[in-house]
């Protein structure tokens, strides 16, 4: 899972032009949670997962790999 939301993510930024710092202060946790995220050092728990999904309009199923749109 971590490969593939990792590089989801950063798509999803790069997208809505987002930076860590602008994505976290949106989901309510720290800057160093989203570059831990992204060099894949951790996961998001599920209710992360579900405020990422909401802030990008994907479903979480996307976000971790399972569909691809």
């Amino acid at each position: 899972m971590e490969f593939i939301f990792a590089k989801r993510l950063r798509e999803l930024m790069k997208k809505q032009g987002l930076t860590q710092l602008k994505l976290a202060q949106k989901l309510g946790v720290g800057q160093k949670t989203i570059s831990s995220w992204l060099s894949e050092k951790t996961e998001p728990r599920a209710a992360s997962l579900c405020l990422l999904a909401d802030c990008f309009g994907v479903e979480v199923d996307y976000l971790i790999g399972l569909k691809d749109d």
